[in-house]
């Protein structure tokens, strides 16, 4: 338990985060219409709704949920010394997705309040940056269990797993770069090229590692 205090004390920063998400939502709960957006179409239209209290809180609250998870995965991973190799990375991994988790609600709040929200540029530019970050560090992914790209072929092939991420990096940091412009160009036709983009970036690395593994048996 000793490690788990000193990383509660280093995480400070991403505490006062998650702390700022449920602030927001106490604040503005008064405010809040009785049903609050929770899902757009292509078009940026609202098609789907919430309650007020699970509008204002749910993306705080598993925001605070990722947070104790991400904490305790590293103790429940058959591999846990690999996190040692890449603790930067992980850290750099939780920032980005707690980040991204406030911006979502932000945006959810901003909506209920009425104010004009381009829903369908602001996501897709979103997770267009998300995978340019976590193309960044990939690279830097130990062999593990829970994160990073796990196929069967890599989990059991470090050397499958190894290149895979090393093939992944710039392939999702391009991917992203493609994306966050496609998300500008707001039509039906980037809309669709843009998810089209997202299922290239994450098939190849798959069947990329299907085929080194291959490649490595039959060199056996």
């Amino acid at each position: 338990m000793g490690k788990i205090a000193k990383t509660l004390k280093k995480d400070w920063i991403l505490l006062l985060l998650i702390l700022a998400g449920f602030c927001m939502s106490i604040y503005f709960y008064p405010a809040l219409p009785d049903r609050v957006p929770s899902h757009w179409n292509i078009h940026g239209e609202i098609d789907g709704y919430m309650n007020r209290f699970w509008g204002a809180f749910l993306m705080p609250l598993m925001n605070a949920g990722f947070y104790f998870f991400f904490i305790f995965l590293p103790y429940l991973d058959p591999r846990k010394n690999n996190y040692n190799y890449f603790s930067s990375a992980y850290r750099a991994i939780r920032y980005m997705l707690h980040i991204f988790f406030v911006g979502i609600q932000i945006v959810t709040l901003m909506a209920a309040l009425g104010y004009p929200i381009k829903i369908q540029v602001i996501v897709p530019a979103g997770v267009s940056l998300l995978f340019i970050l976590l193309g960044n560090v990939m690279g830097k992914v130990k062999h593990n269990y829970f994160v990073g790209i796990r196929t069967p072929w890599t989990l059991s092939n470090e050397e499958v797993w190894r290149k895979t991420h090393r093939l992944a990096g710039p392939l999702w940091v391009a991917g992203g770069i493609l994306c966050l412009i496609l998300s500008f160009l707001n039509s039906r036709i980037t809309s669709m090229l843009f998810f089209l983009v997202i299922v290239i970036i994450a098939a190849v690395p798959t069947v990329y590692s299907y085929i080194l593994f291959r490649n490595d048996m039959n060199g056996k």
